[in-house]
C-alpha cells in the first residue's frame, strides 16, 4: 500500500486531484495593480452595487464561485463539499454567499491562510474517495476589515510603514477527482507559531516564522530542494515578511533563489499605489492564485508551484488585551502533471 503520509505534516496524494475551474472578483485598486489583466471581474466601485461593505464581500464570493463553476463545467448541485471562510466575525460573507448554493459546507477560519487550508482539505477528501468535486473559496474587503480589526474609515488613522493593505477580492477553486490538471500533489499542514509579536500593524513579522516553519517541514519531508519549484509563493507576508523568510533561510545556508515571491508583494505596485508593506487579507492570496498563478500553470510558463498561504490567528479582542499574534502557514504543491518534473 502506498503510504500517503510523509513525516508528520506532509501528505502525498496517490490520486492527485485536478483543478477543474477557478474564478475571482476584485476591487478597483487590485484591478489597477500589476496583475489587473489576469482578473475575471473588477467592480466599478468597491461596493459591488451593495448597501454595505460586508454585502459587497458576499457578492464577490458569489461571482468568484460562478466563474469557477462555469470553467469546471458543473453546477453548484454537483459539489460534494465547499470549504470556505473569510475575515468577518462568524464568517458571514461566506455563509451568506452559500445560502442558495445547495452544497454541503464546511466553514473555515484560517485568516489569510484560508485558501490554502481549503485547498488542502478539499484535496484530501477527493484523494480519499469521499468526493468527486469540492470547492475552496475565500474573500476579504479593505473596508470591512478596517472596520472590524482597526478603526472606521472615517477615523483616518495613520499607518506605520510595516502595515499592509487588505485586498478587496474573492477567489474560488474547484477540485475534481479527474481532469487534465493542474494537479494538487502534496499538502504540508502548518503548526501554530507564535514569536511574541503584539503589533497588529506588523502582520508580516507575525506570520513569517510560520511560513519558515512550514517551508522547512515541506522540504525535509518531501526531500525536495527549493529549486524543484519554478515558483514558491507565500501569501501574504508583504515585503517585510518576505525579507524575514529569506533571512531565516539564509541563516540555514539555504537560498530560496529568484523563484520565491509573496502574494502581498505581487498584487500591488508599491511605487504607484500607497500600500506600505504590501497586500494582505484572505482575498490577497486567493486572487493572486486564481488570477495569475494558476494561469501560469495552464500556460506552461510554470510547471511546479508551491503555494503557501499564511495567516495571523488573532482577533481585535485579543489584540486589545495585549495578546501576541500566532501565525499559521499551509503549503500546497500544484503541478502541471501528476508527478511534477522528475
Amino acid at each position: 500500500m502506498d503510504r500517503k503520509k510523509l513525516g508528520r505534516q506532509t501528505v502525498r496524494f496517490a490520486s492527485p486531484p485536478s483543478i477543474a475551474g477557478f474564478g475571482n472578483a476584485v476591487g478597483q485598486k487590485e484591478r489597477d495593480g500589476p496583475l489587473g489583466p489576469y482578473f475575471d471581474l473588477a467592480g466599478e466601485d468597491d461596493t459591488f452595487s451593495q448597501p454595505s461593505w460586508e454585502k459587497a464581500e458576499t457578492a464577490m464570493q458569489k461571482q468568484a464561485l460562478a466563474f469557477a463553476l462555469e470553467r469546471a463545467g458543473i453546477t453548484a448541485d454537483q459539489l460534494d463539499y465547499v470549504f470556505a471562510g473569510d475575515l468577518l466575525n462568524q464568517c458571514i460573507a461566506t455563509s451568506y454567499s452559500l445560502r442558495a448554493q445547495n452544497a454541503p459546507f464546511f466553514g473555515l477560519y484560517g485568516a489569510c491562510s484560508t485558501m490554502a487550508e481549503g485547498l488542502s482539505l478539499a484535496a484530501m477528501l477527493i484523494d480519499g474517495g469521499f468526493a468527486a468535486y469540492a470547492a475552496a473559496m475565500t474573500s476579504s474587503h479593505f473596508c470591512s476589515a478596517e472596520r472590524q480589526y482597526r478603526n472606521p474609515l472615517e477615523y483616518g488613522g495613520q499607518k506605520p510603514p510595516t502595515a499592509q493593505w487588505t485586498a478587496t477580492g474573492a477567489g474560488a477553486v474547484i477540485l475534481s477527482s479527474s481532469g487534465k490538471g493542474p494537479y494538487v500533489t502534496h499538502v504540508t499542514t502548518g503548526k501554530v507559531i507564535d514569536k511574541g509579536i503584539t503589533d497588529a500593524n506588523n502582520m508580516g513579522a507575525a506570520m513569517a516564522p510560520a511560513a519558515y516553519s512550514t517551508l522547512r517541514a515541506h522540504f525535509e519531508e518531501t526531500g525536495r530542494a527549493p529549486d524543484f519549484y519554478d515558483l514558491i509563493v507565500t501569501g501574504d507576508l508583504g515585503s517585510l515578511g518576505k525579507g524575514i523568510v529569506l533571512d531565516f533561510f539564509r541563516q540555514d545556508g539555504v537560498s530560496l533563489g529568484p523563484c520565491y515571491d509573496d502574494c502581498g508583494v505581487l498584487l500591488f505596485d508599491p511605487k504607484r499605489q500607497d500600500v506600505h508593506a504590501g497586500g494582505s487579507g484572505c482575498g490577497c492570496s486567493a486572487v493572486v492564485l486564481t488570477g495569475y498563478l494558476l494561469r501560469a500553470l495552464q500556460a506552461g510558463t510554470c510547471h511546479n508551484l508551491l503555494f503557501c498561504g499564511t495567516g495571523a490567528l488573532h482577533s481585535p479582542t485579543a489584540t486589545m488585551q495585549g495578546e501576541s499574534i500566532p501565525g499559521i502557514c499551509h503549503a500546497v504543491a500544484i503541478a502541471s502533471t501528476k508527478g511534477g518534473k522528475p
